[in-house]
């Protein structure tokens, strides 16, 4: 019995989003480091990984093409600068909450597709985007008597640098550039950018911090090759929506290993938020149907 190539897709993308939930709990178990040596040390690992990648497929250590050298700097440090967002997110906020704010990179993508790929934003999207921020604002709680505005600000442009390295990816993948690539160029860029700052405020690691480290690294590059295998398998349009099962697993790891529980305002975003992530997934599958039978 062959199994459906959507079928394949729908597994492996939540095969990511359990990897992503595993990473972010490494990064929490990995203690009080600083942000910019977490995210070394998951780049890192993750540079491995994808520099074997490329050797195994044969892709060139080198741009397809000169004029993606802009793109590819911009995709490395919009995506340097979410993942540190992030990082410090998940450090400080309950780990549901930290990630869901970084699933808003989906919406920023659309934003940043419109303003530099000038495709095409409907009225439709515009008010998903619009009502996905406002979920946001449940998570994030801002006010000055909420201490954890910071972290969640953090978070929250973490997922709009997430956004704007996406849209590059999209920018790229229409240029010829090739996935590991790309994945090369943004693992070894970041580790360059947080390297001073590494050295600068190095804190000494246990055995255990180590490890976590790089678990944490292992489980990021289980998510990403899951991920683009996914893609290969099923169109996003039929499949991206199963990646907000993340929130499943990072609620469910985050109560049983940290005692974290969202609030009922935190539980109110998280509704929104997927409530627009699904309709905005049924209203692009149904435009393009519309439009293959033009």
């Amino acid at each position: 019995m062959t199994v459906p190539k959507k079928y394949k897709g729908v597994l492996l993308i939540i095969t990511s989003a359990f990897c992503f939930a595993v990473m972010a709990v490494f990064v929490r178990l990995s203690g009080d480091l600083p942000t910019f040596q977490k995210t070394f040390f998951r780049n890192f690992v993750a540079l491995f990984f994808a520099l074997w990648v490329l050797k195994k497929e044969h892709i060139p250590l080198r741009p397809a093409r000169k004029k993606n050298l802009l793109p590819l700097t911009v995709r490395a440090l919009a995506g340097t600068l979410g993942m540190i967002g992030n990082f410090y997110a998940i450090d400080r906020m309950v780990l549901s909450d930290a990630l869901m704010l970084n699933k808003m990179s989906p919406f920023f993508a659309i934003v940043f597709s419109f303003i530099f790929l000038k495709e095409r934003l409907t009225l439709f999207q515009a008010g998903a985007v619009a009502a996905a921020f406002g979920g946001s604002l449940f998570i994030i709680k801002p006010s000055f008597a909420n201490v954890d505005i910071l972290p969640a600000l953090a978070g929250f442009l973490g997922g709009m640098g997430a956004g704007l390295a996406y849209a590059c990816v999209r920018y790229l993948g229409q240029h010829g550039e090739k996935g590991a690539f790309i994945v090369v160029f943004f693992s070894a860029f970041s580790c360059l950018f947080c390297l001073p700052f590494l050295i600068a405020g190095y804190q000494h690691m246990s055995a255990v911090q180590l490890l976590c480290l790089l678990g944490a690294g292992a489980a990021a590059a289980g998510g990403q090759f899951s991920i683009t295998a996914a893609y290969s398998c099923a169109p996003a349009k039929e499949i991206s929506v199963y990646d907000y099962s993340q929130l499943l697993f990072s609620t469910a790891l985050g109560f049983f290993l940290f005692g974290d529980v969202p609030d009922g305002w935190s539980f109110l975003g998280y509704f929104i938020i997927i409530a627009t992530a699904v309709a905005n997934f049924i209203y692009n599958d149904r435009k393009d149907k519309k439009e293959e039978t033009q």
